[in-house]
């Protein structure tokens, strides 16, 4: 029996200015998956995680999720309420709080700084925070100001931070971004063990992550699907060589 769709988008169009940036795009993503979006600059990427949180709207299609609502007729807040969280490539964090502040600031929802940082704390929150701790490898980093975190550190904090929030859908924008290997490392980890707790999107363009986490991959171009498979197939196809590897299929005379 076929999983449910979490994301089914059909049809949809996006033009900026006269420029087409998503061109009948057609995409489906199953509940539980974790899917690697790639493709050349301009291809449509960013484009199509604003799309899904509502910080543009299409002009023409649908984008549905888990199979009963229609994303486009929302706004981002109510798109955010029904589970689906978005992390930039640029961490953005409360630099002059701690990491357990910062996890508590997002649990806390729609609550000002004031009341989250100086009302009691259940017991249940102090529990929910220090298993995100430890879920992205920051239990030691709780009371440290996340102004002072690597690099790498910020980043799985600010997906601690999406944790806080409970999504059923998270989308992540090149994760690998200015990490060591090291930290390359253990940003797939946790991305592979979050898979099937939550679905999740991932824009990447370092291919040796992309090999390390994914099991699905689509290459968008021009602002539609060019293909999907394994990372593989991916790499074999002509079409991927010729607009995002730079490599133009060879032909007789």
């Amino acid at each position: 029996m076929n999983k449910e769709f979490i994301l089914s988008v059909e049809g949809v169009n996006k033009s900026f200015d006269g420029f087409k940036a998503i061109s009948e795009l057609n995409f489906y993503m199953e509940e539980g998956e974790l899917r690697v979006i790639i493709g050349p600059n301009g291809a449509g990427k960013t484009s199509f995680l604003d799309l899904l949180t509502g910080r543009t709207k299409p002009d023409s299609g649908t984008i549905k999720f888990e199979n009963k609502t229609d994303l486009t007729a929302l706004n981002e807040y109510q798109i955010s309420r029904l589970g689906i969280g978005r992390k930039f490539q640029t961490p953005s964090v409360y630099s002059n709080h701690t990491v357990r502040e910062n996890i508590l600031l997002s649990l806390q929802g729609s609550r000002s700084i004031w009341s989250a940082l100086f009302l009691e704390v259940t017991a249940a929150d102090e529990d929910r925070i220090q298993c995100i701790l430890k879920e992205v490898g920051l239990a030691e980093k709780g009371d440290s100001l996340a102004g002072l975190l690597a690099h790498g550190q910020k980043q799985w904090m600010e997906i601690g931070m999406l944790l806080a929030q409970n999504p059923k859908l998270l989308l992540v924008d090149e994760p690998a971004a200015g990490m060591s290997d090291e930290e390359t490392a253990k940003t797939g980890e946790l991305l592979v063990r979050l898979a099937g707790k939550h679905s999740i999107i991932v824009i990447e363009h370092d291919m040796d992550f992309v090999r390390q986490i994914a099991r699905k991959v689509t290459v968008l171009h021009q602002g539609h699907v060019l293909c999907e498979g394994n990372v593989d197939q991916i790499q074999k196809d002509e079409r991927v060589m010729e607009v995002y590897l730079g490599r133009k299929k060879k032909t007789g005379n």
